[in-house]
């Protein structure tokens, strides 16, 4: 069934072995890629700003770290700065929080998902990348809940394959995909009526 207005947001969550991952994928990605991309990569609490300034001088998209009450755009990926939980309010700005870390983490890939499920319903595309434990399923399987789309890398081309296994028991993803197919994959999703 078409969607109306298309999506609005992809969110992203990656651990063991995301920055390799991200730089292939957000590398492949076009300057005008219209959707934001908003990613919770857990990095340790002492990491500044190293991460979305290596990524954005490697991508053509612009990479940053978000900001709080920032409006998500086209065209730009905003990442979970070390240890802040990102978040996505109800009127769709950003919003960082220091509460207590959600499966072992801050940032914690099921409070970005859950936050922006409530945010984006159907609009949202949640995507579950290399990783350990079990971080994103139950923020994933809330987002296939309120109507979005369910995203997982395939847990044989991952890193480490903890957390797209755990997603894939957790939900039935709309797509299970080598790393390599995700940029052709947001392209068609972002072009999505």
């Amino acid at each position: 069934m078409p969607r109306v207005q298309g999506f609005k947001a992809i969110v992203i969550g990656i651990s063991t072995g995301g920055v390799e991952t991200l730089k292939a994928l957000l590398g492949a990605l076009p300057k005008d890629f219209p959707l934001p991309l908003i990613i919770v990569q857990h990095i340790s609490p002492g990491s500044g700003r190293g991460m979305a300034d290596l990524l954005d001088e490697v991508c053509d998209i612009h990479v940053k770290e978000a900001d709080e009450q920032e409006l998500p755009v086209g065209g730009t990926v905003y990442l979970a700065p070390a240890d802040y939980h990102l978040m996505v309010e109800q009127d769709g700005k950003l919003g960082l929080s220091t509460d207590p870390p959600v499966n072992y983490a801050r940032p914690s890939v099921d409070v970005l998902f859950e936050t922006a499920a409530e945010a984006f319903g159907k609009g949202l595309v949640g995507v579950v990348l290399t990783g350990a434990g079990c971080d994103g399923s139950r923020g994933l399987k809330r987002i296939k809940a309120m109507g979005g789309i369910a995203v997982v890398q395939n847990p044989e081309d991952a890193a480490a394959s903890s957390m797209p296994n755990n997603a894939i028991m957790a939900v039935t993803p709309d797509y299970i995909v080598a790393s390599a197919d995700l940029p052709r994959l947001f392209i068609k999703l972002s072009k999505s009526e």
